[in-house]
């Protein structure tokens, strides 16, 4: 393909709806049903304003409609499995995770636990599962040692024994050096992976995480990782893991059910959803100051950028940085486009990579905005 020549822009990938049905059920014993859950908040009714003075022409908020949370959500999680829960902020993971826990009713729809109905028994839900939730400031006030004692302590373990298993996983975690430190003197990511150890303690079949590695620096991120896949490796856990990290949902995650708006938009391994997107791949330019459009080659790159500008993703038309969709030979074409002569040197950086979920998610028609790579 010459890229001198004026093409039309490269299409996005096309789903149909046979590629949107949920991979098969888990093979063996189901630890996780979920069946039609409906979640829906009320809307925001705006505060009266008392009466105005004269001249003042500034609108009233508007009240904002009822927001569907869930939105007639099923899957299901083998026994054994580590499932992953992938979307973006306000896809509506946190509240399925709520209702999971049985700290949330749903509308309607069925929730069953290990063969329990949380949603007529929630209060069965502690004592089948660890909750790591976005937010443990119940823990701030103890140290790292007493926290994760504690919890044991309150999932049944005795004493003795709750302090031993606290200080093995401090030390599987790394935490050991700052066992004796409390929760509010850690820092962000220090004090999210003492919060982690915490729920591992108390051993239980089934451990729902919520985005468990915000925060987190990259070896901190691969032990929670390894505990994690430890955990179902050795005692046959069940884990329900809630992310945004497209890297996080492709390392770890044996199925991932992909959420927006309320809605499971697609179900499958990380594998299969990729193969969704069919061989396309995808091509980062970052250029020094500017691109130099007026060699022929980077003028037509330019002319897809600028034919792609209007996807969810915010592909700019100007500026450093281009992202591009091509098949593999288009890719090739362009690579050895930009690597000679004056396009070479206004160069500084790029990456050729196969399709992420992220690309999965943009292309099954989800905004791409949150979901993050790191």
């Amino acid at each position: 393909m010459s890229l001198s020549t004026a093409r039309t822009p490269h299409a996005p990938p096309v789903v149909t709806p046979a590629a949107r049905t949920p991979a098969a059920a888990p093979v063996g014993p189901v630890a996780v049903s979920v069946r039609e859950v409906h979640k829906t908040y009320p809307g925001a009714r705006r505060p009266r304003r008392p009466r105005r003075p004269v001249g003042d022409e500034s609108t009233d908020r508007p009240d904002t409609g009822p927001v569907h949370a869930s939105a007639g959500i099923s899957l299901e999680v083998g026994r054994g499995e580590i499932f992953g829960l992938l979307g973006p902020n306000g896809a509506g993971k946190t509240t399925l995770v709520r209702q999971l826990t049985g700290l949330l009713r749903p509308d309607s729809g069925a929730i069953e636990l290990l063969g329990h109905d949380v949603v007529r028994h929630p209060r069965r839900a502690p004592r089948l599962l660890a909750h790591l939730g976005q937010d443990s400031t119940a823990l701030d006030e103890l140290t790292v040692a007493v926290a994760a004692e504690t919890t044991g302590v309150l999932r049944g373990l005795e004493r003795a024994d709750a302090r031993r298993e606290s200080m093995e996983i401090l030390e599987e975690l790394g935490l050991t050096a700052l066992a004796t430190r409390p929760l509010t003197r850690l820092s962000g990511g220090q004090r999210r992976l003492a919060c982690v150890a915490a729920a591992l303690v108390g051993r239980r079949p089934l451990l729902i995480l919520d985005e468990p590695t915000a925060g987190m620096d990259p070896v901190a991120r691969r032990a929670v990782w390894a505990a994690v896949d430890r955990r179902r490796a050795e005692h046959g856990s069940t884990v329900v893991l809630v992310t945004h990290n497209v890297i996080e949902a492709e390392a770890l995650l044996d199925r991932v059910a992909v959420l927006e708006a309320g809605r499971v938009i697609a179900c499958d391994t990380p594998g299969g959803l990729k193969a969704m997107v069919g061989d396309e791949v995808r091509l980062d330019l970052v250029w020094r100051d500017r691109a130099p459009t007026e060699v022929p080659a980077v003028a037509a790159l330019r002319r897809l950028v600028a034919g792609e500008s209007t996807e969810p993703a915010g592909v700019p038309v100007t500026g450093r940085r281009w992202t591009l969709r091509l098949s593999p030979e288009e890719a090739r074409a362009a690579v050895a486009a930009v690597t000679t002569g004056p396009a070479f040197a206004a160069l500084d950086d790029f990456t050729l990579a196969t399709p992420t979920l992220e690309d999965v998610y943009l292309a099954l028609g989800g905004s791409g905005r949150g979901l993050v790579r790191s």
